[in-house]
């Protein structure tokens, strides 16, 4: 805990790395979709016509988004091919966030049971001069900051 008046920065959203299990992509451009949502059931009981009690109900996750600069690697591609192809095949993964120096893991958010839904591919342009870039999104079945 910082004492009183020490200044704390926010962490920086570009330094970051996924981990997937036995997936070894170098970097992602963009992870997004860190969400968990807990429904509310709204409650009314018998005799109390004036107060709607809020109950929480199941809690779903988002999907996770990703997006890398297209290059020669096939792994992840193979992954959601297997997908397709009706072999799911499920990985446990981690968000890690770095310090401004990229030494010191700051944060890490660790998702289960994840599979790829929906994989989209660079959009072309010969006038254009950015970077092709692929995404990947993935269903999971929970998430939980370390």
């Amino acid at each position: 805990m910082p004492t009183t008046g020490a200044r704390v920065d926010p962490y920086v959203s570009f330094n970051f790395l996924v981990e997937l299990d036995g997936i070894i992509q170098a970097s992602f451009r963009e992870c997004g979709g860190l969400e968990a949502t807990t429904e509310v059931i709204d409650f009314r009981q018998g005799g109390d016509n004036t107060t709607v009690y809020k109950l929480p109900g199941k809690t779903t996750f988002g999907d996770i988004m990703l997006k890398w600069g297209l290059t020669d690697s096939t792994e992840l591609w193979t992954w959601r091919r297997q997908v397709i192809d009706g072999q799911v095949q499920r990985k446990n993964g981690s968000i890690v966030v770095y310090d401004l120096a990229n030494r010191t893991e700051v944060v890490r958010w660790n998702f289960v049971n994840a599979w790829p839904t929906k994989w989209e591919g660079p959009a072309f342009n010969a006038q254009g001069n950015e970077v092709a870039v692929e995404s990947l999104v993935l269903a999971h079945e929970g998430i939980s900051r370390a």
